[in-house]
């Protein structure tokens, strides 16, 4: 398994001076399987470099595993390249709703007055899948999506390949009305997900003196995000999901701050535009 980021900022695409280290696209990492199969993750505004470099390989079958629909892990996907590729295979993972399908929800999006063209227009060969309650599988992976705490129906997901594990979480806000040291681990939201997970990508949008002005917004603390890590056993916490109004002098303070919660139990490192993942293999990524 190869993966690499493409966008890993919060909330609201934030480009210029203050952001260029850590990238102001938002959520989007590529996974890439033992098989060849591409694996997408979220569909922010990194995924439009990801779709260029895509649309220049070899056609293979396309899986975006989408974490939930607000619109900062949904607005690239109008301007993903593959999605405008006739007979292209495209499959579409996300959240149910006991409202709407997938891909009605989806169409609001993809639709005037927000978009040109409407989603019915589009000449790739899509399907929808509101993702199962059971383990499932994509390629030789092993897959399974949780629901987490986050506003509106939101899931992270799990993957394993050859007994590598990498849990995907971006928004997440695991100790809303808990106490860090009283919650049972069993309980806490999100665990099953990322219990021994070799490489843990999670929420991580406040400081700590953030955060109580954003209590019930969906979103971690660095203090929460190191808590939920330590807990769950992860040996690498990659940082996620970095606030729009953070610039990179701040998002380094954030990390030291992580480093000094996480102690000896490894070095968290906060997510960037073109990194790869420490997994077994490596991936390049945009630069």
């Amino acid at each position: 398994m190869k993966a690499a980021v493409w966008g890993c900022r919060g909330s609201l695409a934030a480009p210029g001076a203050d952001t260029v280290v850590y990238g102001g696209n938002t959520s989007c990492v590529e996974l890439e399987l033992a098989d060849g199969t591409p694996v997408v993750l979220d569909a922010g505004t990194g995924i439009r470099l990801l779709g260029l470099r895509l649309a220049s390989e070899p056609r293979r079958p396309i899986h975006l595993c989408l974490t939930h629909l607000h619109l900062d892990h949904l607005e690239g996907l109008g301007f993903f390249v593959p999605l405008w590729e006739p007979e292209r295979e495209l499959h579409i993972w996300g959240p149910a709703s006991p409202v709407d399908t997938l891909e009605e929800r989806i169409a609001r999006y993809l639709s005037p007055p927000l978009f040109p063209v409407e989603l019915s227009e589009v000449p790739s060969a899509i399907t929808f899948h509101d993702v199962p309650d059971e383990e499932f599988e994509i390629g030789p992976a092993r897959v399974r999506a949780e629901p987490v705490t986050h506003r509106g129906p939101t899931v992270g997901y799990r993957f394993e390949e050859d007994g590598y594990v990498v849990t995907y979480i971006p928004d997440h806000e695991p100790y809303l009305g808990v106490v860090v040291d009283e919650v049972e681990p069993e309980w806490l939201s999100g665990f099953t997900l990322a219990e021994g997970a070799n490489v843990l990508m999670h929420d991580s949008q406040y400081f700590e003196e953030e955060y109580p002005s954003h209590v019930g917004w969906g979103h971690s603390s660095v203090a929460h995000a190191v808590a939920f890590a330590r807990i769950t056993e992860v040996e690498q916490l990659l940082l996620f999901h970095h606030d729009p109004l953070h610039t990179d002098d701040q998002l380094r303070s954030l990390e030291a701050r992580a480093g000094e919660l996480w102690g000896d139990h490894g070095v968290p490192e906060l997510a960037r535009e073109g990194m790869t993942l420490p997994l077994n293999t490596e991936v390049e990524a945009a630069s």
